[in-house]
Parts: structure tokens; sequence; C-alpha cells
């Protein structure tokens, strides 16, 4: 079928960017005075993520540097429930992917999925940690603070959700997916981090915020009494900062990688909706997108390609490189065996263009709305179809980028994958 022609579209960001990012850290850890509940020669245990962060080692090794100062002995943890396959070392392979290794942070990754439960919130749920991160004197939580993929209110992702989600593993991950079944996920979360407070050894927690172009745009440590009010504060900051796609309607979503590394089921759903349902925008959701088509795994994920099932179709090469009992771990421990369910695939991605507007408008196909991204953590510029082009004129937070031209299909029939450097604003193409 006849595609429309695409021009790419670039959104206006704002918000601050730190200069330089281990000062901020340093400088924020020492307001805390942690100096005066540590002792000399104690361990204290740093609980790092499976999210991507900007300049990740450069903050843990600040970390580090900080405790080592303090003549404490630091070690990192995992802390991200079931990613990494649920094992000890697929979860330390998660780190190494993101840059979080021993010649990095100059400190050892002590890994493992055993947990201990240390009380018990609301109607009799366990609280899981970490035994490593038990064993240390002291527990600092490092993360990143934004909009969280399925979660809604004032408790997303943060502090809070790294210290039940993260410390408690998998373990955590099953038993509290289940939990929130019959209550919300902030009043487990509230009653999970008193509980922390009183038997969990927490000592600090460093959060991180970052501005639309994925780079570090404010950094603030908090002790653990004050991690509720301070993490509420950070993520109304967060918000701000957040891009999303500026449409309301989308006929084709195009998303060249999909991972765990933009989320928890592949992608930042508060990007693509459907946060509701698997398959459509719920009631009041937008962007409301009629067919979304993932191209790709990021090797990062470890071939975890939970959170599949969100697409309508996807390319044949993302298939082989699913790891099915990791996908399918992830889907079972968060509640949703539909988010792991794999979706139509075809080999080229002028199969799919053709199946999707089929679906769309098959007597005018010139006249679907495409969007085509790199991903949901990069939507500074993307492509999208010519229909869109009279009504982003009238809008003063985005800039056209280029001309019209058609999709350039190889040999095969295939895209090039569209490659964005957010940070630099260069563009690369690289084959599909």
């Amino acid at each position: 079928m006849e595609c429309p022609q695409m021009f790419r579209l670039g959104q206006k960001t704002h918000g601050p960017t730190l200069n330089d990012v281990p000062v901020a850290v340093e400088t924020e850890l020492s307001g805390l005075r942690l100096g005066t509940r540590i002792k000399p020669g104690e361990t204290v245990a740093i609980a790092c993520g499976s999210r991507r962060i900007a300049n990740y080692p450069g903050i843990v090794k600040a970390v580090v540097d900080h405790f080592r100062r303090l003549g404490a002995n630091p070690f990192i943890i995992p802390a991200m429930g079931s990613h990494g396959n649920g094992t000890p070392e697929g979860q330390r392979e998660v780190l190494h992917s993101l840059g979080i290794n021993e010649p990095s942070t100059g400190a050892e990754i002590r890994s493992s999925m055993e947990t201990d439960i240390i009380g018990r919130v609301l109607e009799g749920v366990p609280v899981f940690c970490d035994r490593h991160a038990l064993r240390a004197d002291h527990i600092v939580v490092v993360s990143r603070v934004s909009l969280h993929p399925l979660l809604r209110g004032d408790v997303q992702s943060g502090l809070l959700n790294m210290t039940a989600f993260g410390l408690g593993k998998l373990d955590g991950a099953r038993t509290y997916h289940r939990a929130m079944e019959d209550c919300s996920f902030e009043d487990l979360a509230y009653g999970i981090h008193e509980v922390m407070l009183r038997d969990g050894n927490l000592l600090a927690g460093l959060m991180i915020v970052e501005n639309g172009h994925q780079v570090t745009a404010r950094i603030q440590a908090a002790l653990p009494e004050d991690f509720v009010e301070k993490e509420s504060a950070m993520l109304r900051y967060a918000r701000g900062l957040c891009l999303q796609l500026p449409f309301r309607f989308i006929d084709i979503l195009l998303v060249d990688e999909v991972g765990t590394m933009f989320g928890c089921l592949g992608v930042d759903l508060n990007v693509i909706g459907r946060k509701q349902v698997v398959h459509a925008a719920g009631a009041g959701e937008f962007p409301q997108i009629r067919t979304v088509v993932y191209r790709d795994l990021n090797p990062a994920s470890h071939g975890n390609a939970a959170g599949i099932g969100h697409a309508d179709f996807v390319r044949s090469r993302l298939l082989g490189k699913i790891d099915t009992n990791a996908t399918r771990l992830t889907s079972l421990a968060v509640g949703m065996p539909a988010v792991g369910a794999v979706p139509i695939d075809f080999e080229t991605d002028r199969e799919i263009l053709d199946a999707a507007l089929t679906l769309t408008a098959p007597n005018l196909s010139v006249k679907a709305r495409i969007v085509w991204i790199r991903n949901t953590s990069s939507v500074v510029e993307f492509e999208c179809s010519e229909p869109y082009l009279d009504e982003v004129q009238h809008w003063n937070d985005l800039c056209q980028l280029s001309g019209l031209r058609p999709l350039d299909f190889d040999s095969h029939g295939n895209l090039r994958d569209f490659v964005t450097d957010c940070r630099t604003g260069s563009n690369s193409e690289e084959q599909g």
C-alpha cells in the first residue's frame, strides 16, 4: 500500500542541566552529615536498579567515594526485583550493561536473590529485604525519580519503589504485585517504608531527575525519615520535565527498540498509553494509538521482552532475541501474563505497514497518521507523517526539522533504524 511522506519533528525542552554531577552528589551527601551516623569500618550496601540513568557509573562512584572518605566499606547490590532473569548472575550482568562494575565504581558487587522477612504490613503482607543489604551496617538507595510506566499517584519510580520492589528482589516483586490487587501501591509503599525505617538499617537515599534530553537535571539526597516528603517534591519536579508525544490520535506508532531499561514493560507507557488496557487506550487516556509496532529488542534487556504484549505487530527479528524464561518471569511477577504474549510478527517493515495500513485506512493510506520513534526515552526528535504537518505549524514548542520525504525501504523491504543522540542532537542511520 502507498505510505504517506514523513518529516522530522523536534520538541523544545526545558529544565536545567547539572554540569558537574560528581560534585553535586558529594555536596548533597555531605549535607546529610552522615559521618555522625557511621562508624569507621562499617559496611554500606549501595542499592542500584536496572533503569538506564544518565551519568550512572559516575553517580555511583561518587557515592562510593563519599563513604570511603568517611572510613566506611561500601559495596553495591542489584536492587531490581525480577529483572536479570531473577538470578544473581543475571542481575550482576544488568548492572554491568549499565556501566556499573568494580573498575568504574571502585566497589564490589554482591548479587544474591536471597531475602529475609523483616516485618509485615497491612493485612499481613510480608516485607522482604535483600540478605546482603540486611547484613550490612547501612543501606543507601540510589534511584531516578520519574513517572512510572504503570503506577499513578504520589508514589511512582523512586526511593520508595526501589526500597520495596528493588530490595525485595523477586520475592518482593511477586508478593507486592499480588497485594496491590487489594490495596493501593501508595499504602503498600508507605507501610514497607515504615518497616524499613524500623528494622531495615536504611541510612540515606539519593534521587536523580533527568530533563527531556535524558540529561541529569537535579540530584537530591535525603535521610530515610524524609523519603516520603522529599520524593513527592522531586516527583512533581520530574513530572514538569517529562516529554510525551504531542498528538492525541495516532494511527500507527513505530518503535525502533524496546527493553527493560526503558520501563519494566519494555517501554514507558506514559508515552504510548495502554496503561489500563493492553491493546488499546483506556477511557480518557491519550495518546490513542490504533496500531503499535515494536521493531527490535535492545540487547541490554538481555532477552527480557516483558511488555511485548502491548504491541499489535512486531518484526520477526525481535522474536529471535527473546529469552522466554526471563520474559515469562517478569510478566508473571507483575501479575500481567498478557504482556508476555507474542503478537503477530512479520519479517519486514513493508509487510507490517501494509497490514497496519489495511487496518487504519485501506482507501486513504496516504492520510495515515504515523509516528516513528527510536524508543520511549527518546522523543525529543522523531518522524511523523504528512497529515500532521499543518497541525504542528501552530505549536510553539514544536519545530519542523526536515522537509517531506518518502519512507526509505531497502531492497528487502525494511526501513533503516533512525538513531538520535538526544544529548548532542546528532543523527545517524543504521541498516535495519
